[in-house]
């Protein structure tokens, strides 16, 4: 410790609050740092506790509940540390971030180039730039403000600040749904079988952003999947896949760290989404990538021209990134499967799996013609046998017991859990169902408490032509609370155009 330093100097302590991802301390108002350093509420600081060094966001505390010569640190700001017991940090301005001035360029209508793009993503992933910065990065970047050039641009600039994986000369398969359809977990049934026929395919997969469940959230009921780099790679070595969550093998942090920032903002760009999977497909090794793209009115893509716009930027940023990528447009009028939410998804992936009676056949249908694509994608594959060889593999058990290996290589299996509460919201007329709004009963879940509450959600059997009885059952609610059911339940009441009952056909 320098004299030099040595007012800068606060006593660790854990302050047991969780604020995801983005490092924050808390400081009294009336201590020395905050006194000689001029530090007030969300100033930016960088901390050093012994050699490890974050730089985090700064909470003001007024009341007696915190000494003058302590510091508490946010989950991630401690797991940053990781400080010993008695530890002390010192503090200081953070240099100005390299990339402020590309930002700011970018925020009133500058174009962005490669330089710029990797300053960005650097210092996002060193955390250099604030959470409202990114907010602004992001909004900078939605509609059509990220051109394709740029896309380019930040696809190649998060691959370059992250690691990559090499499997050697063997063709390495992925896939990839855009998203927006409650319901649509066919990952874990696909990688499934195409593992099980001997194809390698080291699935990752992120969170939800703006969804009830992103394909990390139903896994993680059934198996661990914040498994670090040379953990993934014993799984996929031993079983020839894996689904695990991209945000711990770190293969493009700089996107972990914009997920962050779109989930509260409830949106992404096409020149950010494009960015963000691909990065993550190319830093993964894959060389055969499909991109399984629903489109309709209430699902993320939403028109026949904003797919091919999307097709088209998907397209030409994958194959400059030497992926042999395909896209498969599929219905996006309506749900996937019976559950919405990480627990109910996990169910139905594990009744199609099991060929059980009632398996939801939508759900096993999509997964089986998302295989079929990817398999004849892959070199080996007779052209027009992929559905034959996919339904087969489920139908045998072959991609069961794969499934059932994948996960208990990742740390073991168990059987998804169960909400506490339950209700029922039933149709308020007879008729036939001609409309179902995607958003927001994917709203309704996300209300119920999901993908926070894992067992929570809504089910959901109804489909398009469905003939329907007033009083019936519409859907049924699943959370963890009393609280939870209730916000969801008053947003169904007061949105009874979630389902659109005609009573003509």
């Amino acid at each position: 410790m320098t004299e030099a330093h040595s007012h800068t100097r606060l006593r660790v302590i854990r302050a047991g609050i969780d604020t995801y991802q983005q490092p924050v301390v808390y400081m009294h108002r009336d201590c020395a740092v905050c006194r000689s350093e001029g530090f007030a509420a969300l100033t930016r600081v960088q901390m050093h506790v012994g050699s490890r060094q974050v730089i985090a966001t700064l909470n003001v505390v007024t009341g007696d509940h915190l000494a003058l010569d302590e510091v508490a640190l946010s989950e991630a700001a401690w797991l940053a540390v990781t400080p010993d017991d008695g530890a002390f940090a010192t503090f200081q301005h953070p240099e100005p971030a390299a990339s402020a001035g590309a930002l700011r360029a970018k925020v009133f209508g500058a174009r962005l180039d490669d330089a710029d793009c990797l300053a960005l993503m650097r210092d996002t992933a060193a955390n250099r730039l604030s959470d409202i910065e990114l907010a602004a990065f992001v909004t900078a970047c939605a509609g059509e403000r990220l051109d394709p050039g740029e896309t380019l641009s930040l696809t190649r600039a998060m691959v370059a600040i992250g690691q990559t994986l090499d499997w050697g000369g063997d063709p390495v398969l992925d896939k990839h749904c855009v998203g927006g359809l409650p319901g649509n977990r066919t990952t874990p049934i696909v990688v499934a079988i195409v593992a099980a026929l001997g194809h390698r395919i080291p699935k990752t997969s992120s969170r939800a952003i703006t969804s009830p469940a992103g394909t990390a959230d139903t896994m993680e009921v059934m198996t661990p999947v914040a498994l670090d780099l040379a953990a993934m790679r014993r799984v996929v070595e031993r079983e020839g896949g894996c689904l695990v969550w991209g945000g711990k093998v770190r293969l493009s942090p700089a996107d972990d760290v914009l997920i962050r920032v779109e989930r509260p903002l409830d949106f992404d760009s096409d020149g950010q989404l494009v960015a963000s999977v691909l990065s993550k497909k190319v830093a993964a090794g894959s060389s055969h990538v499909l991109i399984d793209m629903p489109v309709g009115p209430t699902a993320k893509v939403r028109s026949e021209a904003a797919a091919q716009s999307l097709s088209d930027r998907l397209m030409m940023t994958g194959t400059a990134m030497g992926l042999r990528l395909s896209v498969l447009r599929t219905d996006g009028l309506q749900p996937v499967g019976v559950g919405i939410g990480p627990a109910l998804e996990a169910r139905d992936v594990l009744s199609v799996l099991r060929g059980e009676a009632e398996a939801p056949l939508d759900l096993r249908e999509r997964a089986l013609a998302v295989a079929a694509a990817l398999l004849e994608r892959a070199p080996g594959t007779p052209p027009g046998q992929g559905l034959a060889l996919a339904t087969h593999t489920l139908e045998s058990g072959r991609a069961l017991a794969k499934f059932y290996a994948i996960c208990e290589a990742q740390g073991g299996f168990t059987e998804p859990g169960v909400a506490e509460q339950r209700a029922d919201v039933p149709a308020l007329q007879s008729g036939w169902v001609q409309a179902i709004d995607n958003r927001r009963l994917a709203k309704l879940a996300k209300l119920a408490g999901a993908p926070t509450s894992a067992n929570a959600g809504v089910t959901f059997r109804w489909r398009i032509g469905d003939p329907i009885v007033a009083g019936a059952p519409l859907f049924q609610v699943h959370a963890q609370s009393v609280g939870e059911l209730k916000y969801a339940l008053d947003y169904a009441a007061a949105h009874p155009d979630i389902v659109t009952i005609s009573e003509a056909r």
